[in-house]
């Protein structure tokens, strides 16, 4: 049996469909293919509010190619979300159903509480401590996710519109920031040790680059370093002499900012990086709902 997930985000889309494994009573799932196409729909969303007629058609293109591959692969469940900067743009739900002419495939525009909701769902925890206190950074183009847990319980989650396509094109505000701030103060104040778990593209790359042991937590030291060392290089040579991507070179910088920003005001000083995000959390929905629902 395999299930699919498309994230539509501000800065890439994905697709990964999983191969679903019932072992002794027990569900759990697989990945067997990733594929992410770096569309920057949030160039459109947050500066026009308004999905431009190229950003659409290399959309539909992309939804059309998922949807043949998820035929290819026999794949027997699917869900797709669109996030940030489907939410800001006035022609979001016409553009879903224009991706539902074109590619018959159903989008859900989903709000960031939901978004952060289906992130924890990917079962992160699950190898935490759970007697220890977290707080989860997602950061993504267009929004960040924050959710507290404290003995494996949801304390307090809030999606803000904070995100690296957003910085880099000056739509972040000042009052956006504090409000950010006052939340998580207000609602980390009251635990004494708090670790971090951070999710999405750029935390993992930059958790890639500090070379940590498979596991072990990054530092805000050494996340700090790895900050100052990137902001040393041109944009141009984080492409040609780093070897990153080049959708990736401009926005892990703004991202680093984000985890430095939380990191510093909830006095964390280790944060854990599992590889997984908004996909691994809906393959996770899907199998609660499936095997859930069929016991």
């Amino acid at each position: 049996m395999r299930y699919a997930a498309i994230d539509i985000g501000s800065n890439a889309v994905r697709l990964l469909i999983a191969d679903i494994i019932e072992n002794k009573g027990s569900v759990s799932f697989k990945k067997n293919t990733l594929i992410r196409v770096p569309l920057r729909l949030g160039d459109d969303a947050f500066l026009d509010h308004h999905i431009s007629e190229r950003k659409t058609a290399e959309l539909l293109k992309t939804m059309q190619a998922f949807s043949n591959l998820m035929e290819v692969y026999k794949v027997t469940d699917y869900l797709a979300f669109a996030t940030s900067a489907m939410r800001e743009a006035k022609n979001g739900n016409e553009v879903v159903k224009r991706i539902k002419e074109s590619a018959d495939l159903n989008i859900e525009i989903i709000e960031g509480q939901k978004e952060a909701g289906i992130i924890y769902a990917s079962h992160i925890e699950q190898n935490i401590d759970k007697s220890k206190n977290y707080l989860y950074i997602d950061v993504g183009g267009g929004s960040t996710e924050l959710s507290m847990f404290s003995a494996g319980e949801l304390w307090a989650s809030k999606s803000f519109n904070i995100g690296t396509i957003r910085m880099l094109d000056n739509q972040d505000t000042e009052e956006t920031w504090n409000e950010m701030k006052d939340f998580i103060r207000d609602n980390t104040r009251q635990f004494k040790l708090i670790s971090g778990i951070g999710t999405g593209g750029n935390i993992n790359k930059l958790y890639k680059l500090s070379e940590e042991k498979d596991k072990a937590p990054l530092s805000f030291g050494k996340l700090k370093s790895l900050y100052n060392y990137l902001s040393s290089f041109s944009l141009k040579d984080r492409i040609n002499v780093l070897g990153l991507n080049q959708d990736r070179a401009d926005v892990i910088i703004p991202a680093c900012e984000v985890y430095m920003t939380v990191m510093k005001c909830a006095n964390i000083k280790n944060i854990y990086v599992p590889t997984a995000g908004l996909v691994d959390g809906i393959i996770q929905t899907l199998i609660e709902k499936n095997f859930n629902n069929a016991g």
